[in-house]
């Protein structure tokens, strides 16, 4: 009989003290954390060139503006919190170190602000000719993503649901059409739905926030060309 309990109180230490491992590197780290989790980071940090001295074990405000740099560098959501993922990307074997990494993040930054530059560009194009060849439709906007609650992937015309298509009622856009929504870009009329009719219009997005914050819009829309 005591050897079982001794059995089961060992199985109860392992679960706990693994429970404990678990919850540990589960724990967000961010200003005022303490212990040795936090040290760890710091030590990683210090090798990575992000922060300098030696690991306190707490999390200063020197700690959180390291952080932060690491997020940006690894494209990572910046708040100077060490969560789950901001831990598991300082676990990888591959990291570079702080100057090279920010000279990556620069190019990327840069090619992002050209792609940007570009596709502002491209748009004033295409709503100058829409406007000056279009037909302009005033429509009542709402929008979707294939992510919404009892929405499919794919799209009446069996298209992926995705940014760059709108439903309608074909009665009124025809399948096929190409528009151009101010704000939004161009769009073809792949996708119905049971409550588009007549005027109303579904924009696609990639994402179920983006639809979210598109929210619902009167717009004046241009046909740019018809199927």
């Amino acid at each position: 009989m005591k050897r079982n309990v001794s059995l089961l109180a060992a199985v109860f230490l392992i679960v706990f003290f693994f429970g404990q491992t678990v919850f540990a590197a589960a724990a967000l780290l961010r200003e005022g954390s303490r212990g040795e989790a936090v040290r760890a980071i710091q030590q990683t940090l210090i090798n990575l060139e992000y922060l300098q001295g030696k690991p306190s074990g707490v999390f200063d405000k020197e700690t959180a503006a390291a952080v932060r740099r690491f997020q940006r560098d690894r494209n990572l959501e910046v708040d100077g919190i060490c969560g789950p993922i901001t831990q598991k990307e300082l676990k990888r074997k591959d990291l570079k170190k702080a100057p090279e990494a920010a000279k990556e993040t620069e190019a990327r930054e840069k090619a992002e602000r050209e792609a940007a530059k570009k596709k502002a560009a491209h748009d004033k194009e295409v709503l100058e000719k829409a406007i000056k060849e279009g037909k302009p439709v005033y429509v009542s906007a709402t929008a979707y993503s294939a992510h919404d609650p009892g929405n499919g992937p794919y799209t009446a015309s069996g298209t992926p649901v995705r940014h760059g298509v709108i439903a309608v009622d074909p009665s009124f856009i025809p399948i096929g059409t190409r528009v151009y929504i101010p704000g939004y870009g161009e769009a073809v009329a792949e996708d119905t739905g049971g409550a588009i009719i007549g005027n109303i219009i579904d924009v696609a997005f990639d994402t179920h926030e983006e639809a979210i914050e598109f929210g619902r819009q009167e717009l004046e829309i241009y046909i740019i060309e018809y199927p």
